[in-house]
């Protein structure tokens, strides 16, 4: 009993710090010492409430904000992602870097009462089409928040002349609603001034990276460019962490097809195929799968050919070329 007393403890302990995650491990734990003891039945209560309970807090969990109104109506857009981690295709350490920021977010209010700030700065970069976007709303539905999009291009172009002012409206934000903030297209904010360009976009990039430094912990702050190579060197050592993103290997093409047609693509021979994803991104892949899953559908089959991959990846490579 003793150590079932220790277990109950943890148990409240973890629910009045509101670590929830702590909560259900402890409960597992219970589970796990049931299950030693033969009570097969009562472990598997356990587990499935666990699991219920994680589902439903999940889903209560995500602060279900109403549009922004007044001006930040015309700065960001609000959703809220349902893709998890399981659907992001990448490198190994890329996605054990996504991991490592989740776990500082669920564990922050510890990290914060002793010092440190969990990771909350991130800078991703890497060719259109391979994950960006989507790792901003991974983070998001993995950490039941709103996703808010900062379209900066159409934000200097509509207010230029007061874009400083209006990006201390979004991080006013970002430390009033918790939440995963990207920064879209950040290259249009981020670019190297070096030239002659160096008035009013510098005044802007340097109001950014004061909000930055000072952005609450409580929110994700992310930045996404296509272009690193024209950025200005000031920024990388004011992020957190900076993710590298590149086009699918032969391995990861192959996942990102299969992740989108399932069964329709049972029995496919790779072999012929796998050429014909050279060069593609992801979201290129993407595209090629559901036309070829298309087509097949409206002849009345049920079953995607190499060749069908093979005649949508084509297609889809000459679009983007062209």
């Amino acid at each position: 009993m003793a150590g079932l007393g220790e277990h109950i403890t943890a148990m409240v302990r973890s629910h009045a710090s509101g670590d929830d995650s702590a909560f259900y491990s402890v409960a597992l734990q219970i589970a796990a010492r049931e299950a030693r003891q033969g009570h097969h039945v009562l472990a598997d209560d356990i587990k499935k409430a666990v699991d219920t309970s994680r589902q439903v807090a999940q889903r209560s969990n995500v602060t279900k904000l109403a549009k922004p109104r007044g001006e930040l109506a015309d700065l960001i857009e609000t959703s809220h992602p349902e893709v998890t981690l399981k659907n992001l295709v990448g490198p190994g350490d890329l996605v054990e870097r996504l991991k490592q920021v989740i776990a500082e977010q669920r564990q922050r209010k510890t990290l914060l009462e002793h010092g440190f700030d969990p990771t909350h700065r991130l800078l991703l970069e890497g060719p259109p089409g391979t994950g960006k976007t989507m790792t901003a709303a991974v983070l998001a539905r993995e950490l039941a928040l709103p996703m808010f999009t900062v379209r900066l291009d159409s934000l200097l172009s509509k207010y230029m002349g007061e874009t400083a002012g209006k990006l201390r409206l979004v991080f006013d934000a970002v430390a009033e609603r918790r939440g995963v903030y990207l920064f879209d297209e950040f290259d249009a904010l981020g670019g190297d001034r070096s030239g002659n360009d160096v008035g009013e976009a510098r005044r802007i990039l340097n109001s950014f990276l004061v909000f930055l430094e000072q952005s609450s912990p409580e929110s994700i702050v992310i930045a996404a460019t296509n272009h690193r190579s024209i950025l200005d060197k000031a920024l990388f050592r004011r992020f957190d962490m900076v993710l590298t993103y590149h086009l699918p290997d032969k391995m990861q093409a192959r996942s990102v097809i299969k992740g989108r047609l399932g069964s329709l693509m049972k029995g496919l021979r790779w072999d012929s195929v796998d050429s014909h994803t050279e060069g593609l991104s992801h979201a290129d892949l993407v595209k090629a799968a559901e036309a070829s899953a298309k087509s097949v559908l409206m002849r009345g089959e049920t079953l995607i050919a190499a060749d069908d991959l093979i005649a949508a990846l084509d297609t889809r490579r000459t679009a983007s070329i062209g």
